[in-house]
């Protein structure tokens, strides 16, 4: 159990750290990773950006996602759930425009203030505040490499064991903690208040650029 945001990546930093991971970014997903990646790239010494991305939920049950979405026009679909659960085409599309809109803006507004940091070449560590099922890191994954990362490493405090296995585009997937009972991120910390665009902005203000 994590105290807060700032606490899972203090610790999460630490552990990188000691079994000697390498990496010129670090790239949190907003918002909630954000603040996580911040203490990582504290405790590496390495510059922090973002990547913009954002879930597909179910049309019928927002909270699973069938998919995520990322900067760079990226779009990734579980085909097989879409398939089981018989999402047609119309749905999925009208989810993803309402998702890409919100994405649109979000990173608009980011880069306005903090333009990306060049990824060509280097390896990029993205860090989130949780798996659950592995689209959004999966997603940010494919932002990175499109952004010309020669090498991609996820990292989160706590994620699900089958979901971790499921990231795509991944080099090197590591958590802190892999419960067998894994529900939800949100459980396995005692302070998990929303993080604010302004929280983001914020963080991004004071990272050291490299």
């Amino acid at each position: 159990m994590f105290q807060d945001r700032a606490d899972a990546g203090h610790l999460l930093g630490l552990h990188l750290a000691a079994i000697g991971v390498t990496a010129s970014v670090v790239c949190g997903l907003p918002r909630g990773g954000v603040p996580i990646a911040a203490e990582v790239a504290r405790s590496l010494g390495i510059p922090l950006d973002v990547i913009v991305v954002r879930k597909l939920g179910l049309p019928s049950h927002p909270e699973v996602a069938m998919g995520a979405i990322g900067e760079e026009r990226i779009c990734l679909i579980d085909a097989g759930l879409v398939r089981r659960l018989g999402v047609t085409q119309d749905e999925m599309d009208a989810v993803e425009v309402r998702e890409r809109a919100v994405l649109n803006r979000r990173a608009a507004a980011l880069h306005a203030q903090h333009p990306p940091l060049d990824l060509s070449g280097r390896t990029v560590l993205i860090v989130d505040d949780g798996i659950a099922t592995g689209a959004k890191a999966s997603a940010a994954c494919f932002v990175a490499r499109e952004r010309g990362a020669a090498r991609v490493i996820v990292a989160a405090p706590v994620g699900a064991r089958d979901a971790v296995t499921r990231v795509d585009g991944a080099d090197q997937v590591i958590c802190l903690e892999l419960p067998a009972d894994f529900l939800a991120v949100g459980q396995y910390y005692r302070d998990f208040s929303q993080t604010t665009d302004a929280d983001v902005s914020r963080i991004l203000s004071v990272r050291p650029l490299r």
